[in-house]
C-alpha cells in the first residue's frame, strides 16, 4: 500500500474534508506547493485559491480562502475561512458575488469594510477559477 497522509480542511462552520490522501497541493503565500507523505514539518499561510487532492489516483479540487496549513510527515491540517469542493461550486452565484464585490469596492468604504469586501472578492474569484479550470 502506498504511503498516505491525513488531510483535514476545516472552516469556522464545519470540517469540510477529512480523509487519507496521496498528495495535496496548496496555494501558499509564495506560490503553489506540493505535499507528499513524510514532508518536513511546516506551518504556512495560504491564500485564496485551489487545493488539489490526489486519492487512489483520482484528483479532486477545492476552492479555499485565506488561512493556514499545518504540515507534518503524516498530516495536513488546513484552517481556512472558506472551502468548497469544486463539484459543489455554483458558477452563477460565484460570478454574482464577484460582481457585487467589485461594485462595492468602487464605493467609499472604511478600511475594515474594504478588507471584508476584498476577502469576499478573493473567495469568489477562487471559486470561479476552480470551477472554470475543472469543468466536467
Amino acid at each position: 500500500m502506498a504511503q498516505t497522509l491525513k488531510l483535514e480542511i476545516v472552516t469556522p462552520a464545519a470540517k469540510t474534508y477529512s480523509d487519507d490522501v496521496e498528495m495535496v497541493t496548496l496555494p501558499g503565500i509564495e506560490g503553489e506547493m506540493g505535499i507528499f507523505p513524510m514532508h518536513v514539518p511546516l506551518l504556512t499561510q495560504i491564500v485564496a485559491g485551489e487545493v488539489g487532492v490526489r486519492k487512489d489516483g483520482q484528483e479532486s479540487f477545492f476552492a479555499v480562502g485565506d488561512g493556514f496549513a499545518e504540515i507534518t510527515g503524516d498530516h495536513v491540517a488546513i484552517l481556512t475561512d472558506m472551502a468548497v469542493r469544486g463539484d459543489d461550486i455554483d458558477e452563477r452565484k460565484a460570478e454574482e458575488a464577484r460582481q457585487r464585490a467589485e461594485a462595492r469596492l468602487q464605493e467609499k468604504l472604511t478600511d475594515e469594510e474594504t478588507a471584508l469586501v476584498s476577502a469576499a472578492l478573493a473567495d469568489s474569484l477562487a471559486q470561479l477559477k476552480v470551477k472554470r479550470r475543472h469543468r466536467r
